[in-house]
């Protein structure tokens, strides 16, 4: 059987297939969202392109809709993508002997979506190259723009998109991520998984007591990573 290889762009691109159909999904679904909460499609691709982050797009949606002051729109969207700092920092040791220009383009594009499929790549012990990962991260970020300029379109055809609960589909998409990210290491380590997961249940249940949701899911990953590092006896 001939071994997968991380090497060129395309490779890169056609790795990214099951995200792009994923994103498809979500994409025409935050369009037909932000339409709903007044967006012009000139907007909502602005959006996808500056952000470029669909929970935290969703969320803007939202605090349009509700008229909340920028202020708040601008604390609650760096509050919710502080995760994407984790993640580059987990990724960022793979790429040492890439320059700091790719290394910023990388961590620029990078989301859950490229992240689950980076992380499994590199679960392979293949070298993962700076081509294969630009393919990866730039054929999702033009996919993420198109689907929701597209939902964007056909959000003007749907007068009450609220009705239609199509904001679950971002819930839908990050539970199927999760079963995807948790299926090797259950198989392989339950018992350290199994720990890891209870763990960040357990305080995300406790820090949403004491704190916004924000900081709880923040807090909560940073615990289970650290448990994660302590129960590793590779």
């Amino acid at each position: 059987m001939e071994e997968t290889s991380y090497h060129s762009f395309m490779q890169g691109v056609k790795a990214c297939i099951p995200t792009i159909l994923g994103y498809l999904g979500i994409g025409i679904a935050l369009g037909v969202v932000g339409k709903g909460a007044g967006l012009s499609v000139l907007e909502v691709s602005l959006m996808s392109i500056i952000v470029y982050a669909g929970s935290a797009q969703f969320i803007i949606c939202g605090l349009l809709l509700i008229q909340a002051p920028m202020s708040t729109i601008i604390a609650t969207v760096f509050l919710v993508n502080l995760r994407h700092f984790l993640m580059s920092l987990s990724v960022a040791p793979y790429f040492r002997q890439s320059s700091l220009l790719e290394n910023i383009g990388i961590g620029t594009l990078l989301t859950d979506e490229s992240y689950g499929v980076l992380v499994t790549a590199l679960k392979t012990k293949q070298p993962v190259s700076v081509k294969w990962t630009n393919g990866l991260n730039l054929c999702a970020y033009f996919a993420w723009i198109l689907a929701t300029a597209l939902g964007a379109w056909l959000g003007s055809f749907i007068p009450d998109p609220q009705k239609l609960g199509i904001d679950f589909a971002l819930v839908a998409m990050f539970l199927g991520l999760f079963l995807f990210q948790v299926e090797f290491p259950l198989r392989h380590r339950t018992k350290q998984t199994i720990l890891v997961i209870a763990t960040v249940v357990i305080s995300l249940y406790v820090l949403m007591i004491f704190s916004s949701p924000e900081i709880a899911v923040i807090g909560s990953t940073l615990i289970g990573c650290l448990m994660g590092v302590l129960t590793n006896d590779e």
